[in-house]
């Protein structure tokens, strides 16, 4: 249900462009959906050819560390991650977002 709503608004913004030929979704590793849950139902939906990116998380510790984070368990709005080298919770910079990227028109 979750990713029909979101597959819907993506859909909804790129009729916005125009004449939409294809379209490309960026989906982060930290999304509060996954990759993997997202394309069957956007394949399913989209009038046009989709193309996905997958974005790297990008995080930053207390520790000092930044870079990926060590991601525990992926799921519908929470992700359970932590730093690396600490164990901490990190900051997130990157990776966390789902995001029309591209309309081809």
């Amino acid at each position: 249900m979750h990713e029909t709503i979101i597959a819907k608004q993506i859909i909804e913004e790129a009729k916005k462009q125009g004449d939409v030929k294809s379209i490309t979704v960026e989906v982060g590793d930290l999304g509060h959906l996954p990759l993997e849950d997202l394309k069957p139902i956007m394949d399913d939906m989209s009038p046009w050819s989709v193309k996905y990116i997958r974005k790297k998380a990008k995080v930053k510790c207390r520790c000092g560390y930044e870079g990926e984070p060590k991601i525990l368990h992926k799921g519908h709005d929470f992700n359970i991650f932590e730093c690396p080298k600490c164990g901490e919770q990190p900051e997130i910079l990157e990776g966390h977002d789902i995001i029309l990227k591209e309309v081809e028109i």
